[in-house]
Protein backbone atom coordinates (compact mmCIF):
# COMPACT_ATOMS: atom_id res chain seq x y z
CA UNK A 1 0.00 0.00 0.00
CA UNK A 2 0.99 3.51 -0.31
CA UNK A 3 1.62 5.54 2.16
CA UNK A 4 0.60 9.43 1.56
CA UNK A 5 2.28 11.92 3.53
CA UNK A 6 0.78 15.24 1.54
CA UNK A 7 -0.72 15.79 -1.22
CA UNK A 8 -1.70 18.84 -3.05
CA UNK A 9 -3.31 19.89 -6.43
CA UNK A 10 -1.13 21.30 -9.02
CA UNK A 11 -2.93 24.29 -11.00
CA UNK A 12 -0.58 25.33 -14.60
CA UNK A 13 -2.67 28.74 -15.01
CA UNK A 14 -2.39 30.93 -18.08
CA UNK A 15 -1.43 33.69 -16.53
CA UNK A 16 0.00 33.06 -13.38
CA UNK A 17 0.13 36.35 -11.73
CA UNK A 18 -3.78 36.55 -12.44
CA UNK A 19 -4.18 33.64 -11.19
CA UNK A 20 -2.30 34.39 -7.79
CA UNK A 21 -4.08 37.50 -7.32
CA UNK A 22 -7.47 35.13 -7.40
CA UNK A 23 -6.44 32.72 -4.70
CA UNK A 24 -3.94 34.93 -2.61
CA UNK A 25 -6.40 37.89 -2.62
CA UNK A 26 -9.74 37.36 -3.51
CA UNK A 27 -9.76 34.11 -2.13
CA UNK A 28 -7.66 35.11 0.95
CA UNK A 29 -6.32 31.40 0.43
CA UNK A 30 -2.87 31.23 3.38
CA UNK A 31 0.46 30.56 1.34
CA UNK A 32 2.05 27.37 2.67
CA UNK A 33 5.34 28.15 0.58
CA UNK A 34 6.86 29.81 -2.50
CA UNK A 35 9.50 28.94 -4.52
CA UNK A 36 11.32 30.73 -7.84
CA UNK A 37 11.47 33.86 -8.72
CA UNK A 38 9.37 36.34 -11.16
CA UNK A 39 6.29 35.72 -12.89
CA UNK A 40 7.34 31.86 -13.27
CA UNK A 41 7.34 31.28 -9.03
CA UNK A 42 5.35 29.01 -7.78
CA UNK A 43 3.04 29.56 -5.02
CA UNK A 44 1.76 26.84 -2.68
CA UNK A 45 -1.83 27.80 -0.99
CA UNK A 46 -2.63 26.10 2.61
CA UNK A 47 -6.36 24.67 1.81
CA UNK A 48 -7.27 22.85 5.30
CA UNK A 49 -6.14 19.01 4.90
CA UNK A 50 -4.51 19.51 1.12
CA UNK A 51 -2.79 22.21 -1.01
CA UNK A 52 -3.32 24.38 -3.94
CA UNK A 53 0.20 24.95 -5.92
CA UNK A 54 -0.11 27.36 -8.78
CA UNK A 55 2.93 27.14 -10.79
CA UNK A 56 4.23 26.91 -14.38
CA UNK A 57 2.16 27.76 -17.00
CA UNK A 58 0.02 26.18 -19.59
CA UNK A 59 -1.29 27.75 -23.01
CA UNK A 60 -4.12 26.13 -22.10
CA UNK A 61 -6.80 26.65 -19.46
CA UNK A 62 -7.13 22.92 -17.00
CA UNK A 63 -9.74 20.38 -18.35
CA UNK A 64 -13.33 21.20 -17.34
CA UNK A 65 -13.03 17.86 -15.91
CA UNK A 66 -11.00 19.68 -12.88
CA UNK A 67 -12.90 20.90 -10.03
CA UNK A 68 -11.97 22.01 -6.29
CA UNK A 69 -13.93 21.01 -3.56
CA UNK A 70 -13.81 23.64 -0.59
CA UNK A 71 -15.12 23.40 3.11
CA UNK A 72 -15.73 26.41 5.23
CA UNK A 73 -17.58 26.41 8.72
CA UNK A 74 -19.97 29.23 7.37
CA UNK A 75 -20.53 29.50 3.48
CA UNK A 76 -22.98 32.54 3.79
CA UNK A 77 -19.77 34.40 5.47
CA UNK A 78 -17.64 33.31 3.01
CA UNK A 79 -20.28 34.50 0.18
CA UNK A 80 -20.44 37.94 1.99
CA UNK A 81 -16.37 37.90 1.70
CA UNK A 82 -16.23 37.00 -2.00
CA UNK A 83 -18.80 39.18 -3.21
CA UNK A 84 -17.12 42.10 -1.43
CA UNK A 85 -13.71 41.41 -2.44
CA UNK A 86 -14.97 41.30 -6.17
CA UNK A 87 -15.37 37.41 -6.91
CA UNK A 88 -17.95 36.46 -9.40
CA UNK A 89 -20.08 33.68 -7.86
CA UNK A 90 -21.77 31.55 -10.60
CA UNK A 91 -24.49 30.38 -7.79
CA UNK A 92 -25.16 31.90 -4.75
CA UNK A 93 -25.14 29.17 -1.55
CA UNK A 94 -28.22 26.78 -2.09
CA UNK A 95 -28.91 23.76 0.18
CA UNK A 96 -28.72 20.43 -2.02
CA UNK A 97 -31.32 17.63 -2.07
CA UNK A 98 -27.92 15.68 -0.57
CA UNK A 99 -27.73 18.33 2.65
CA UNK A 100 -24.79 20.35 1.85
CA UNK A 101 -24.82 23.81 1.44
CA UNK A 102 -23.13 24.76 -1.53
CA UNK A 103 -22.02 27.43 -3.56
CA UNK A 104 -20.09 27.68 -7.43
CA UNK A 105 -17.69 30.05 -8.36
CA UNK A 106 -14.59 29.53 -10.75
CA UNK A 107 -10.96 31.05 -10.99
CA UNK A 108 -10.04 33.00 -14.00
CA UNK A 109 -9.02 30.05 -16.62
CA UNK A 110 -12.42 28.80 -15.59
CA UNK A 111 -11.97 26.20 -13.21
CA UNK A 112 -15.04 25.66 -10.92
CA UNK A 113 -14.99 25.91 -7.42
CA UNK A 114 -17.42 24.63 -5.12
CA UNK A 115 -17.67 26.01 -1.55
CA UNK A 116 -19.11 23.58 0.30
CA UNK A 117 -20.35 24.03 3.96
CA UNK A 118 -21.43 20.98 5.77
CA UNK A 119 -24.33 21.10 8.74
CA UNK A 120 -24.18 19.65 11.91
CA UNK A 121 -26.16 17.40 11.02
CA UNK A 122 -25.17 15.80 8.28
CA UNK A 123 -23.82 12.22 7.70
CA UNK A 124 -20.57 13.50 6.63
CA UNK A 125 -19.54 14.73 10.04
CA UNK A 126 -20.15 11.68 12.18
CA UNK A 127 -18.74 7.68 11.39
CA UNK A 128 -21.36 4.91 11.65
Amino acid sequence: MVHVLSSRTLLRPTDPERSRAFYGEKLGLPVYREFGTGSERGTVYFLGGGFLEVAGRSEEPPSPAVKLWLQVADVTAAYEELVAAGVEVRRPPVKEPWGLVEMWLADPDGTEIVVVEVPADHPLRYRP
